[in-house]
């Protein structure tokens, strides 16, 4: 029955990694990145740790040739199929979480994908929409990595509805924005673990109300976790 699963979830896999990557070949893609931060280059020694919100992830994913790239996914139910479909698209998935286990843990992730970068939703998968967790700014001080803000809009989209998150998917011709800021750099002997994390959102907050602008797009609603984060880095 698990190798059937398994079988499974990879033929899902490629077939959704086929329809995308034919969706995204109809699209204008606009980079707008910061020095050595283009996650699809070829060249370049740093290797970062990419903070991408889940309901953009569909355009990182698709939007250039994965070289170097890891990505760590939920050890639930449907992270299988999501490992499928990352491992289809180029990207290597590690399964884990950055809030379980401890050093051991961490150790195990920065072990499994050196030489890569790493890509995480900070907000997966159960939520907030779009509240940093502290998972991501603990990854870096223990890493030595920098982390990078990111944003990806497009001037037309539509948007699904997944749990408790919606996933967004350009409309085919449309053109795409894919943004990258300057890294953020976590001290290893941080104590502070709030105010890193309240950083790390103002950033985030920041690149994608530059990412609406570009994409003709009206401001975000505020939320009342981005509210807190105000108040936190104020």
């Amino acid at each position: 029955m698990r190798l059937q699963n398994k079988a499974a979830n990879w033929l899902i896999g490629a077939f959704a990694v086929l329809v995308f990557r034919c969706l995204f070949k109809t699209l204008r893609l606009q980079f707008h990145t910061a020095h050595n931060t283009n996650p699809y280059a070829i060249d370049g020694d740093d290797r970062f740790i990419y903070c991408v919100w889940h309901d953009q992830l569909l355009i990182p994913i698709f939007g250039g040739k994965h070289r170097h790239t890891a990505a760590l996914v939920s050890q639930n139910k449907d992270g299988a199929f999501v490992a499928a479909g990352l491992r289809s698209a180029g990207i290597l998935p590690i399964r884990g979480s950055t809030n379980r286990g401890g050093a051991q843990a961490m150790r195990q992730l920065i072990r499994e994908a050196e030489g890569k970068h790493i890509v995480m939703t900070p907000d997966g998968p159960r939520g907030p929409r779009r509240e940093l967790s502290a998972g991501v700014v603990f990854l870096a001080a223990h890493s030595g990595r920098a982390i990078v803000p990111t944003a990806f809009t497009c001037e037309r989209g539509w948007r699904f509805g997944v749990g408790w998150t919606d996933l967004l998917v350009p409309k085919p011709f449309s053109k795409v924005h894919l943004l990258t800021g300057e890294p953020i750099h976590i001290a290893s002997e941080t104590s502070n673990l709030r105010a890193n994390v309240a950083r790390v959102q103002a950033a985030m907050l920041a690149i994608n109300s530059r990412g609406n602008e570009l994409a003709g797009l009206p401001a975000d609603p505020v939320s009342p976790a981005e509210k807190i984060t105000e108040k936190i880095a104020a």
